[in-house]
């Protein structure tokens, strides 16, 4: 992680953490990012939650209509990522 730190993303990170409710982040997001990122950062989410219930890679482009590829990236990030995803679905489920 340490070659993408920066005091820019520190920045960004710091302004995600400000939001207070779904709709801040609609109105953020839809201002930082364009309609196709916002899908495919949601499409990845869903992927990752999909191979944690140990779903198939073909099962999972199926449903989510992300490529093979975009599986193989999320799930390698589940594997040998930062645990960013375990964090975040660990919290999602209290």
């Amino acid at each position: 992680m340490a070659k993408i730190q920066s005091k820019a993303i520190d920045n960004l990170f710091q302004a995600m953490l400000l939001l207070e409710n779904v709709e801040e982040c609609y109105r953020f997001f839809g201002d930082l990012c364009t309609e196709k990122e916002l899908i495919d950062m949601a499409q990845r989410l869903e992927v990752a939650s999909l191979l944690r219930k140990k779903m198939n890679y073909v099962e999972i482009s199926k449903t989510t209509g992300a490529s093979t590829t975009t599986v193989s990236r999320v799930n390698k990030a589940l594997t040998y990522g930062n645990d960013g995803y375990a964090l975040v679905f660990e919290r999602m489920e209290k």
